[in-house]
């Protein structure tokens, strides 16, 4: 067969809403080269390998919006972009990462294509673009391929690179609730919730209101247990020990059977349960002291280990462990029987992705085959039972089983630590008891509990413990938004970007700028423009101090990096000149289809991404503007020079609001009711000349001051103000 190939020409990260999708996706040039002669139906076989070596597509639908859908439009043919889009979407998802958006489009250069899919992590995405390709080409030219070899180096990135289980059930929950996230760190599970002044950050399960001396109590079980021992939660009776000699002396005085464990371990590392005997205890110890800053012996409280979840304060999940055990056949040793009745369960890993964990025989283990006169190359008798561990795994939801009392006391002690989100292990025979009555206890409190025995237990009830901790940061009515106005178009951008912040500041609020005049926070300026750039905006949505922003995007941007943020309160469009600017290194016509990108298909991005509770304000003077208003989830305020615009008459009669020129005054006008806000005249940046230009920037961030619900006391003063401002304060680096 003819050696065909396709080339990756280049490949743009665009870390915002595109003229594609709203999340982040990356879009990639491929050129197929010859393919495009040979669409997928004249490669024999094509079809076959693909649906053999990836069954899973069959779940893609494609635009017959039919399960196989995708599958039927290789049998029928279609071009080499469109099927390596499907592939490096399914790859994606068969690496652990969310199911993805995908669309491939021509160029105006002959087999040459736009492909586009999500951007879930940067460096995933593209090594799932690179082993996507070598997929296709395998498929296309019948050579050998191992999708589960070449999946390898993908699983690893992603279970390294991509949020856990825990903080992106956290995450889902926030974007159920139109709540948006930042990832502070490529390659770690730090996120900020909201924007500005509204922003609350999580690293996994705690946030930014769970104290560094919560956390500090809750790794010193000692201190722990005597902190909610003294308000009458049960705890077990125990001490710390400083030698083995001491802890056998402990054991003897609480009484066997006891407990040996690290004062300040996790993970339930050097934990030892049920101990019988001087030796075991003396055993446990010398293992324990190695896992913490010292040792505590505790009695051993008989029953079975739960996992409370409290966020809060309140039970969210409940989750019971249980004896681990295998089954004598006869035949097998007791590590074979675990590797065959115990670790085949798919649910056990060794990633966060599953809810059960590998099981070894580890010295806690061994202790327990001891005490059964076996060890790992023993050889049970067939029907013989034998324990592994006593408690492991939290595999079992018990959450409608927990009695009131004992929720309450894990409350309790939750709030006694300080934690806002805390797991309360405990141990007792019954859940649906309370714990005094059968000698059940809390036995230990931690910070930062994982999720994801909630999330996908063993057995029962998945729980929305990621909507209970985003409830706990965001009250029903919050969504960590600050009033953010985007503006765009192809020029008289940045007068109206800071017209509107200095109304901003005029209102009082501590707003952030960034505009191609560079970045200010108030009156003060970080750093000098120069062009709009993308990270400036994100540094305002970062900063805590800000109660607004207002930010400038231009083409360029929007087309090389997308929005900096994914919705806003105002979205502008100033106009849309398509021989103004020069955009031909992005493929961008002029004029045209839309199946190409085209300036007005760039600057709806705007409008995509306001608000439905928001407003686009929009020149109803360029008709490609206009034409934007039916885009909009939100309200429309139409503005113009020209108070007998056809636009803005329909519109006003229709009940909407405008902006526009009346008598040599700014008029505001919802449906027929009209007010003055001041005369053309007394604007500076109007000046005598009256530039359309300038005048159409004032109604422009009139409009957008109005969309703002600021009074027109201030967006008066404003405009009357602006061009009389004192000098600019000389840069400020930060």
């Amino acid at each position: 067969m003819k050696k065909f190939d396709v080339v990756f020409r280049n490949t743009i990260s665009l870390r915002g809403p595109s003229i594609w999708t709203y999340p982040p996706s990356i879009e990639t040039w491929i050129d197929i080269g010859e393919l495009e002669d040979f669409p997928s139906n004249r490669i024999p076989g094509l079809y076959e390998r693909l649906s053999a070596w990836m069954p899973s597509l069959i779940e893609h639908r494609c635009n017959y919006d039919e399960r196989g859908g995708f599958l039927r439009r290789v049998r029928e043919g279609t071009w080499a972009g469109h099927i390596l889009e499907h592939i490096v979407i399914e790859l994606m998802a068969l690496a652990g990462l969310p199911d993805g958006f995908g669309r491939t489009r021509e160029t105006t250069e002959r087999g040459v294509y736009k492909m586009v899919v999500s951007n879930f992590h940067d460096e995933c995405c593209r090594l799932a673009l690179a082993t996507g390709r070598e997929v296709l080409l395998a498929a296309i030219h019948d050579e050998p391929f191992s999708l589960s070899d070449a999946l390898k180096p993908l699983r690893r990135m992603v279970d390294r690179k991509y949020l856990g289980p825990s903080t992106a059930a956290i995450v889902a929950a926030a974007e159920e609730r139109a709540i948006p996230h930042i990832r502070l760190l490529e390659d770690g599970n730090l996120v900020q919730l909201g924007h500005g002044s509204a922003m609350r950050r999580i690293w996994t399960a705690e946030t930014d209101h769970t104290s560094a001396i919560a956390e500090a109590i809750s790794r010193d079980k000692n201190l722990t247990k005597e902190l909610i021992g003294a308000l009458g939660v049960p705890v077990p009776e125990g001490r710390e020990v400083n030698s083995a000699t001491d802890a056998i002396e402990a054991a003897h005085d609480i009484g066997f059977p006891v407990v040996v464990k690290p004062v300040d371990g996790n993970h339930g590392r050097g934990v030892f349960i049920d101990l019988k005997g001087e030796e075991e205890v003396a055993r446990a110890y010398a293992i324990a002291v190695e896992e913490g800053s010292g040792v505590l012996v505790e009695r051993s409280i008989s029953g079975t280990e739960h996992r409370l979840l409290i966020v809060g304060g309140r039970l969210v999940a409940a989750n019971r462990s249980d004896f681990i055990t295998v089954t004598g056949d006869g035949r097998h040793t007791v590590q074979a029987l675990i590797d065959r009745q115990i670790n085949s369960d798919p649910r056990r890993g060794l990633t966060e992705l599953h809810p059960l964990s590998v099981v070894r025989i580890d010295t806690a283990a061994g202790i327990e085959l001891e005490r059964q006169g076996l060890h790992a190359d023993s050889v049970p008798a067939r029907g013989r039972v034998v324990l592994i561990q006593r408690n492991a795994n939290h595999a079992f939801d018990c959450t409608d089983e927990v009695h009131p009392d004992t929720a309450e006391a894990a409350a309790l002690a939750a709030r006694v630590v300080g934690l806002d989100i805390a797991g309360i292990d405990l141990v007792c025979d019954d859940i649906g008891k309370p714990l005094s009555g059968q000698g059940g206890a809390i036995v230990e409190v931690n910070a930062g509990p994982g999720l994801l025995m909630h999330i996908k237990p063993g057995e029962g009830k998945t729980r929305p413990v990621g909507e209970a901790i985003v409830a706990n940061l965001f009250a029903p009515h919050e969504s960590g938004r600050i009033p953010l106005v985007g503006v765009s178009g192809t020029e008289g951008r940045t007068p109206v970007a800071r017209l509107v912040a200095h109304m901003l500041y005029l209102a009082g609020r501590h707003a952030g700028l960034a505009c191609a005049d560079g970045l200010f926070l108030g009156r003060r300026q970080v750093h000098d423009g120069g062009a709009v750039n993308w990270a400036d905006g994100r540094r305002l949505l970062l900063n805590r101090a800000v109660e607004a922003a207002v930010i400038e995007s231009s083409a360029e941007l929007i087309l090389g990096e997308g929005l900096a943020y994914d919705r806003c309160s105002v979205g502008v469009v100033t106009n849309i000149l398509p021989q103004a600017e020069d955009l031909s290194r992005w493929d961008v016509q002029p004029d045209g289809s839309e199946y190409y990108t085209t300036p007005r298909a760039i600057y709806r991005s705007q409008v995509d991404v306001v608000l439905p509770s928001g407003h686009a304000v929009l020149n109803a003077e360029d008709e490609r503007v206009a034409g934007l208003a039916g885009l909009c989830d939100g309200k429309v305020i139409f503005f113009a020079l020209d108070r007998r615009n056809a636009t803005l008459e329909a519109h006003l009669e229709s009940g909407g609001h405008g902006v526009f020129l009346a008598g040599g005054c700014i008029a505001l006008s919802t449906g027929r009711r009209e007010s003055s806000l001041c005369l053309v005249d007394d604007v500076p940046l109007i000046g005598r000349p009256g530039r359309p230009g300038d005048i159409a920037a004032v109604l422009a961030a009139v409009a957008a001051g109005w969309a703002l619900g600021l009074t027109q006391e201030v967006i008066g003063t404003a405009v009357k103000t602006y061009g009389l401002e004192l000098p600019e304060p000389a840069v400020a680096h930060v």
